[in-house]
C-alpha cells in the first residue's frame, strides 16, 4: 500500500512546481515506492462540486502538503480560500501536514501573509526560492516520515541517520569555509557566524531529535572514512592500455567529498600531457599551455561519480588513466527514470543522493539543472576532443570514458610542440622540475609559496579550492600568498571566468623604468637605449591575424563549433569571433546547414593567415 500525498496551493501560481514535484516523487526510486500523488488537475469533468471533490480528497490522503507563495487565490462566501479549506480540513482530520512557502520579491497579498503567519504559528515550516531547494526539502520531510513509520532499512544513504555521526565528529573550520564559498558562488543566505547546528539544520542534515545525517560527515566530517571506508577515491596511472601492473603511480584518497575531489582532479591533470608553446604563440608574456583533456571535463566526470554513487556498496570511486584514455567509475547505476541517452542533452536533474548534491551545489562543484554532463559533451568538442562517452557494466557499474588525442601507439609531437608529463609531487622545500616559465619565478622562494607555484606548475586551471586543499592551507591563506606572489613574481590569472590559467609575467619592479638619482631625465647620455618600436596599427594587424589563425585552428578540430565556444576558449567577445570569422571568409571559410545542425566548410585553397595577403 501507498500512502497518499494531497498536494495543495493555489493552482496558477504553483503550475511548474506541483506537476515537477508529482512527476519527482512518482519516478524517484525510493519515494516511488511509498508514495502516491493527487493533484486536483488531474481529476476528470464531474457533476459535484469541486470543493467537495478537493475536500474529500483531503479526507482520503496519509499526507497534506502545502505549498505557500505570493497570492491568496479565489475565496468562498466566507473569504477563505481553497488552499486555507483545504488546510483547515486535514487539521480538523488530523492529517500529517508539510508545509513549504515561498521566498517571494514584493509584498504577499494581504490574506496571503494572514495565512504563511498562522501556517508559521501552528507547523514548522520550510522555505523556499528556487525548484531545487523545494525539491530537497520535500525529499527530506519524506524520508523522514518513512523513517517515524519504521522503514528506516531502506531510506536512501544521505537522509540516513545510521552511522551515529555527533557534532563532535564535524569540523567547525570546514563549515566554515562552506558558508563562505556558498554566500560569495550561490548568495547563500546564511550567517557567515552561524553556528553549526543552524547550518546542518539549513542543509536538512539534522532533525528535530538532533540526530544527524550520514551525508554530513562526508560533507564537514574530521574523518570520513571512520564512518564510510569506501567512500575514498583510488587513482591509477597506467603506461598501457589495459590494467596492466607495474603501475605508474597509485595513489587512495581520503577526506570529505570536496578533498577527494580536488585531489583526484589534480593526479589526473599531473599526469596528463601539456602542449607548452612559446612566447610568440601568446598574447601575453607568459608561456601559453593545453593539456590533452579540459580540466573542466575531467573535474566534472570526478564531482559527478563522487556526489552520484551508490554509498551502500562496499566499492570505491575509481580513477583510471590509461595511455588512450581515462576512465571515471562510480558504483551503481543510473537513477530511475535516467537513460544513457538523456546525459548529453539537458535534462532534470535526478540525484541519487539529493542532500549531498545540495551542499556541493551550494558550494559550486556541481549545477543543478542537469546541464553538467552536456557541458562536458560541448566542451570536449571545443577542445578538439572526442565526445565523452557513458557505460554501464553489469547494471551496479557507472562509468564515463574520456579518449585522450594524438595516441597511435606513441605521442605525436611536432617540430613546434612539445608534450610533458610529470609525476605527482609531495609538495615539499626541495627544489623540483618546474615549468619553464615557474623556474625564474621560484628562485629564492621557500615554504608554502613554494608549494604554491609547484602545484601551479603542474595544474595550471588549479582553483584555489584546490590549492587550499593540496598544500593544506585554508582558501584564506592561499589567498594572501597569491596576492603576494602576484606582487613578487607577476602571478595572475588569465581569466576571470571559469576555465583560465595561472600564468607569470615577471615581478612589478623588474617592468618598471627606473631614473638613476642626481641625473637630468631628459638628459641624451643618460636615455636608455630601446628597441625599435612597432607601430599600433602593425600590432593590431599581427594579433588581428593569429587570432584569426587560431579560430581556423579550432574550426579544423571540430567543424561544428559555435562562435560562443570559440570565444571562451580564446579568451575574447563573440563580438570579436564574428570579426575574425569574417577575415576568414576571403580564404575560403563557409557555414552550412542549419544553426543548431550544420557545421563549418574550410575550402581546399583555405589560407592560414586570416586572409591577409
Amino acid at each position: 500500500m501507498k500512502y497518499r500525498i494531497f498536494i495543495s496551493s493555489v493552482q496558477r501560481e504553483f503550475a511548474a512546481e506541483r506537476k515537477l514535484l508529482a512527476d519527482y516523487i512518482r519516478k524517484d526510486a525510493i519515494l516511488g515506492r511509498f508514495f502516491d500523488v493527487f493533484l486536483f488537475e488531474d481529476v476528470p469533468a464531474q457533476e459535484r462540486p469541486a470543493s467537495a471533490v478537493y475536500l474529500s480528497e483531503v479526507d482520503e490522503c496519509d499526507i497534506y502538503l502545502c505549498l505557500l507563495g505570493k497570492t491568496y487565490g479565489n475565496t468562498d462566501r466566507r473569504g477563505v480560500s481553497a488552499t486555507e479549506r483545504e488546510y483547515e480540513r486535514a487539521e480538523a482530520k488530523q492529517k500529517d501536514r508539510l508545509c513549504f512557502v515561498r521566498n517571494v520579491d514584493g509584498e504577499r497579498e494581504k490574506k496571503e501573509s494572514a495565512f504563511v503567519a498562522r501556517v508559521n504559528a501552528e507547523r514548522t515550516r520550510k522555505s523556499f526560492k528556487t525548484w531545487d531547494e523545494l525539491r530537497v526539502s520535500v525529499y527530506a520531510a519524506l524520508a523522514n516520515y518513512l523513517e517515524l513509520k519504521g522503514l528506516i532499512n531502506i531510506l536512501p544513504f544521505d537522509s540516513a541517520k545510521t552511522a551515529g555521526v555527533q557534532l563532535k565528529d564535524l569540523s567547525i573550520g570546514k563549515m566554515r569555509a562552506f558558508i563562505r564559498d556558498a554566500r560569495e558562488k550561490r548568495d547563500y543566505q546564511l550567517s557567515a557566524n552561524a553556528s553549526a547546528t543552524r547550518l546542518l539544520t539549513a542543509l536538512e542534515l539534522v532533525d528535530d531529535e538532533g540526530r544527524i545525517a550520514n551525508s554530513a560527515a562526508l560533507l564537514f566530517g574530521k574523518r570520513p572514512q571512520r564512518f564510510f571506508r569506501s567512500s575514498e577515491v583510488k587513482c591509477c596511472w597506467f603506461l598501457s592500455t589495459d590494467v596492466e601492473k607495474p603501475m605508474a603511480d597509485h595513489q587512495i584518497y581520503e577526506g570529505d567529498v570536496f578533498e577527494m575531489a580536488d585531489e583526484a582532479t589534480h593526479f589526473v591533470m599531473s599526469h596528463l600531457s601539456n602542449w607548452v608553446g612559446t612566447r610568440a604563440d601568446g598574447e601575453t608574456a607568459a608561456v601559453p599551455t593545453k593539456y590533452e583533456l579540459p580540466r573542466d571535463v575531467v573535474f566534472e566526470g570526478i564531482v559527478n561519480a563522487i556526489c552520484h554513487r551508490d554509498y551502500t556498496m562496499n566499492a570505491s570511486v575509481q580513477v583510471m588513466l590509461f595511455r588512450d584514455r581515462l576512465e571515471i567509475w562510480s558504483p551503481g547505476g543510473l537513477p530511475k527514470g535516467m537513460t544513457i541517452a538523456k546525459l548529453g542533452k539537458l535534462h532534470h536533474s535526478v540525484p541519487v543522493n539529493p542532500l549531498l548534491a545540495q551542499a556541493m551545489y551550494l558550494r559550486g562543484y556541481i549545477e543543478k539543472v542537469g546541464s553538467g554532463t552536456r557541458d562536458m559533451v560541448t566542451k570536449s568538442r571545443a577542445w578538439g576532443n572526442e565526445a565523452p562517452v557513458w557505460e554501464i557494466e553489469d547494471g551496479d557499474d557507472f562509468r564515463v570514458v574520456l579518449k585522450r588525442p594524438d595516441i597511435g601507439g606513441v605521442r605525436a609531437a611536432s617540430a613546434t610542440t612539445s608534450y610533458t608529463t610529470r609525476k605527482t609531487t609531495r609538495y615539499t622545500d626541495s627544489m623540483v622540475p618546474l615549468r619553464s616559465d615557474l623556474e625564474a619565478a621560484c628562485e629564492g622562494l621557500t615554504g608554502n609559496a613554494r608549494k604554491i607555484l609547484q602545484v601551479i606548475s603542474e595544474d595550471p586551471g588549479v582553483t584555489i579550492e584546490s590549492l587550499a586543499t593540496l598544500v593544506k592551507l585554508t582558501p584564506d591563506g592561499v589567498r594572501y600568498h597569491l596576492k603576494a606572489l602576484a606582487k613578487s613574481v607577476g602571478l595572475h590569472h588569465s581569466s576571470a571566468r571559469k576555465g583560465g590559467v595561472w600564468e607569470v609575467s615577471g615581478p612589478v619592479e623588474a617592468n618598471r623604468e627606473s631614473t638613476p638619482k642626481n641625473s637630468p631625465k631628459n638628459s641624451p647620455q643618460n636615455s636608455p637605449k630601446t628597441a625599435p618600436k612597432i607601430s599600433p596599427k602593425a600590432a593590431s594587424k599581427s594579433k588581428r591575424a593569429a587570432n584569426a589563425e587560431k579560430v581556423l585552428s579550432i574550426i579544423r578540430g571540430n567543424p561544428g563549433v559555435t562562435a560562443q565556444q570559440i570565444a571562451e576558449l580564446i579568451g575574447v567577445s563573440q563580438r570579436t569571433v564574428r570579426v575574425y570569422i569574417k577575415d576568414l571568409r576571403s580564404a575560403g571559410l563557409r557555414y552550412e546547414g542549419s544553426a543548431k545542425t550544420g557545421k563549418w566548410v574550410i575550402s581546399p585553397g583555405a589560407k592560414k593567415n586570416g586572409g591577409t595577403k
